[in-house]
């Protein structure tokens, strides 16, 4: 679900996109589960992810990158500057 990188974390996302709102909808067969809000069309959907996610662990956009799975909807998301704190606050665990 989620791995430490040497400058932050490495985290496996599901994203549904053109959803009612962008949100963090849980955890998913091992995976972040967000719904997004824009299409899969020209990259909306994945800016949208990044920056929901900068948002949430208060970062700036820079920090969150999609290292895999930019066109499908599961997705390998790495986010610098991230503590496994704050990651386990957001996985409720």
């Amino acid at each position: 679900m989620w791995r430490r990188t040497p400058t932050g974390v490495e985290l496996d996302v599901r994203v549904i996109p053109r959803s009612r709102k962008t949100e963090i909808d849980g955890v998913r067969q091992d995976a972040l589960l967000v719904r997004v809000a824009a299409a899969p069309v020209g990259g909306a959907a994945n800016d949208e992810l990044i920056e929901l996610l900068a948002k949430q662990f208060a970062v700036p956009r820079r920090a969150v990158r999609i290292v895999a799975g930019d066109r499908t909807r599961q997705k390998r998301v790495v986010v610098d500057g991230v503590s496994k704190e704050a990651v386990r606050t957001l996985f409720g665990s």
